[in-house]
């Protein structure tokens, strides 16, 4: 215990811009757009708005796959810059009203998609891959996307909040949301036991959707938690990991609209499927850019 005073919630709550950590500036209690701008627009039917968080690389991991499984998927992926508000321009407003990452438009049909685990199932349905037909076996799939639907803010805003953006350490919200980590991990990893993939034999959407979360917390790649969460006990999620984000597609999925890290791996916009070759931030940084 410490010696800092109890908070005591006010009666009606009211926005404190200063506080929240480091996506205090990004966050605000209000939707809408905060300033008029078109979204750009390329030669591809598929146009995503997006960043390389977990919930972006999912869906370009999505794209990778089809693409190299021969399926017609090309896509213009433009990035979108979070912590300089291009989350609530008018035009990403439109395909998105929640203004959070990922958000995709299909020009083909006319149809906006938002929220990650949708436009992991409408790609899904529209090239009829990565889902079972089948319907017991679709039904465990779907189970497991929405899983990861459902407990990946827990670790991202709960866990992952608390013990590496929040302003300071808090015992008792890193403590609980370090009990549902961990248990969620049991989970994955009690699965994974007795099952290649999440859905079953084959690989699918809740891969996926799932490898950008839990795989990279076991390879260490998010929140610098991996030895404070005894990953390494987690076996099975390990081998799923290695397996699901060593492949090829994985890879160049988890590129795209990264503009962190090492130069080479920051496909910051991908236009064309040479790009990865021609267009990574090592080879076309301004001599004046970050």
């Amino acid at each position: 215990m410490t010696d800092t005073p109890a908070y005591t919630p006010p009666k009606v709550w009211t926005w404190d811009s200063e506080s929240g950590g480091k996506f205090a500036s990004i966050n605000r209690p209000i939707a809408g757009p905060t300033h008029d701008k078109d979204l750009p627009v390329g030669k591809h039917p598929l146009q995503l708005h997006s960043l390389a968080t977990p919930n972006g690389v999912k869906v370009t991991v999505m794209l990778e796959e089809l693409l190299a499984a021969g399926y017609g998927a090309d896509y213009d992926a433009w990035l979108i810059n979070i912590q300089e508000g291009d989350q609530f321009s008018s035009g990403f407003v439109d395909v998105n009203p929640n203004s959070k990452i990922p958000a995709l438009f299909d020009k083909q049909t006319g149809v906006r998609v938002f929220e990650s685990g949708a436009i992991l199932l409408y790609l899904a349905e529209k090239f009829r891959a990565f889902l079972p037909r089948d319907l017991a076996a679709r039904t465990e799939t779907l189970n497991w996307l929405f899983w990861l639907q459902g407990s990946a803010p827990y670790l991202g805003g709960g866990f992952g909040h608390f013990y590496a953006y929040a302003p300071e350490k808090f015992e008792y919200p890193i403590n609980r949301f370090a009990m549902e980590a961990k248990r969620q991990l049991d989970v994955l990893d009690q699965r994974l036991e007795d099952s290649e993939y999440l859905g079953g034999d084959d690989y699918s959407i809740a891969d996926m959707a799932t490898a950008p979360w839990y795989g990279a917390l076991v390879k260490g790649l998010v929140y610098e938690a991996a030895e404070f969460l005894g990953v390494e006990s987690y076996t099975h999620v390990n081998r799923w990991a290695n397996d699901v984000m060593n492949r090829p597609a994985y890879r160049k999925g988890a590129m795209v609209n990264k503009a962190w890290g090492e130069p080479a791996g920051q496909l910051r916009e991908r236009h064309d499927a040479d790009d990865f070759k021609t267009q990574t931030w090592d080879k076309i940084k301004p001599a004046d850019a970050d």
